[in-house]
């Protein structure tokens, strides 16, 4: 038996699905997120491919033992199928429910996501920031961080 080992044209398409699916991943637009998610998924395949050694149809009785290929490679790949298909569907859902209630696709920063970048770029610990304190009227995250906004606004 000789050792599998992969073409080197495989290596390398499956490094560049995953880097262009890694950066779409980490993009704001769902849409290319989506198509991260699917490159990721195309990567995957071919990386799980490429752990079964071809042979002949895995039936016992029509093929030696020596000579069968893997057949979890394949059923691990299919399975990778349905989740991509899986992710696929929710991701498209949320992006046409983006796009007809704000226009666009993209992900918008929270509250609080602000909040932390502006602490962060005062160089401080979350700890440390005036909206903890203030005593806001309900005691509410949105009352502390509009408390913080204004703290701001003061200085």
């Amino acid at each position: 038996m000789s050792p599998n080992i992969p073409n080197l044209v495989y290596v390398v398409v499956i490094g560049v699905l995953f880097a262009t699916g890694v950066t779409l991943l980490l993009e704001r637009s769902l849409t290319r997120v989506l198509m991260g998610v699917i490159l990721l998924g195309n990567g995957a395949n071919l990386l799980l491919l490429t752990g079964g050694r071809a042979g002949g149809p895995p039936i016992v009785g029509t093929t030696a033992q020596e000579d069968m290929s893997d057949p979890l490679p394949q059923a691990m790949v299919l399975t990778a199928i349905v989740i991509t298909l899986g992710m696929t569907a929710f991701l498209l859902a949320l992006a046409y429910r983006s796009w007809h209630l704000n226009g666009h696709d993209e992900v918008q920063d929270d509250v609080e996501d602000r909040r932390i970048m502006q602490l962060a770029d005062r160089d401080e610990g979350p700890g440390t920031s005036d909206a903890d304190t203030v005593d806001a009227a309900d005691g509410s995250p949105e009352a502390r961080v509009l408390a913080a906004g204004e703290a701001e606004a003061v200085r």
